[in-house]
């Protein structure tokens, strides 16, 4: 029997090339080795932003399609909406009642982005719990994510534990799994600052479905700096690094070959013509079966037999749980 994988991004803005280059990839990397569970995480996407009703339900269409589209097959993944499974927030409960609130304020990423919101809603601060209930109600083996979620996987593996613990070995300890290159695609307007499918400014992201005059806009206006040589440094040129870093993750080659390859090019704009034709030889393929995809009823077809599948899983998790705890009769 295969070792479950699990993973799901949030509806909460269009799919990127980072989201590719980070989350994806991985997911088509391991779907013939693990049984991988992809949901779309729309319970997540409101703790920030309420969205309008009628394109959060076409966004999460759209994320199916195009997980279709860059080749993820439904017979190895389940695909799943999160809201359509009742045991996510039914455990999370249980999670916030394991939890203390010291542990929550420590999480990097509520601290960030709280700072930047005048009011913060109670969603934002326990998000990691329904993260948790999320992983835990599946067995999952590994959890793909990207270098920021990482903090939210040691909670989760605490909390299992802490469960285990205090009743019974009811829940598998997963394993955070984050890619050695493009786990963190930067923003092309401001290359300290992750690549967002949210951010307000566009110019700094590449979508899924940009067309490819928009692309070669944005790439050729990517900032960089005036060395004029083109190496691998975070620090010193995070610019150019960045887009070493998504031509070598598209190329499927080691950052060190993609510097030597290009170590003697003195202009800049040579070089970014070589990422742009890197994520359009990704990109313009995935388009096309997308388009193709959006047409047929496959969509729909998909996400029914997940929901059947996670709800009879995740059910008999919780179930255990609930009996635990003394819930019931």
């Amino acid at each position: 029997m295969k070792k479950r994988l699990l993973s799901g991004l949030q509806p909460s803005g269009e799919l990127t090339i980072g989201n590719y280059c980070g989350s994806i990839r991985q997911f088509l990397q391991f779907q013939k080795e693990y049984d991988s569970f992809l949901f779309i995480p729309d319970m997540h996407s409101i703790t920030v932003v309420r969205e309008n009703p009628d394109l959060l339900r076409k966004r999460i269409r759209r994320f199916v399609a195009l997980y279709l589209a860059s080749g993820l097959d439904a017979n190895n993944c389940t695909f799943y909406i999160q809201s359509e499974v009742s045991a996510h927030n039914q455990l999370a409960w249980v999670f916030e009642c394991l939890t203390c609130m010291g542990e929550l304020s420590r999480m990097t990423q509520f601290k960030d982005k709280s700072t930047k919101l005048k009011n913060i809603c109670c969603g934002l601060f326990t998000y990691p719990l329904l993260m948790a209930a999320d992983i835990l109600l599946y067995d999952a083996h590994i959890v793909p994510v990207g270098s920021d979620q990482k903090q939210h996987i040691e909670l989760t593996r605490s909390i299992a534990q802490r469960f285990n613990h205090l009743y019974k070995e009811v829940f598998l300890v997963p394993k955070a799994v984050i890619p050695e290159v493009g786990a963190k695609i930067k923003d092309l307007q401001d290359p300290e600052k992750k690549m967002s499918k949210s951010n307000g400014d566009t110019n700094g992201s590449i979508f899924l479905l940009d067309d490819e005059k928009t692309i070669r806009k944005k790439i050729s206006r990517a900032i960089t700096d005036s060395e004029k040589k083109i190496y691998y440094d975070k620090t010193k040129k995070p610019g150019i690094s960045n887009l070493i870093t998504i031509y070598s993750v598209l190329k499927a080659i080691p950052l060190s070959i993609t510097t030597k390859k290009f170590k003697n090019m003195t202009s800049y704009g040579d070089f970014k013509q070589k990422v742009i034709d890197a994520i359009l030889e990704t990109i313009v393929p995935i388009q096309e079966k997308y388009y193709q995809i959006e047409k047929t009823s496959l969509i729909n077809e998909i996400l029914d037999i997940g929901k059947k599948k996670a709800n009879q899983i995740a059910s008999a998790k919780y179930e255990k749980v609930r009996r635990l705890i003394g819930f019931g009769r």
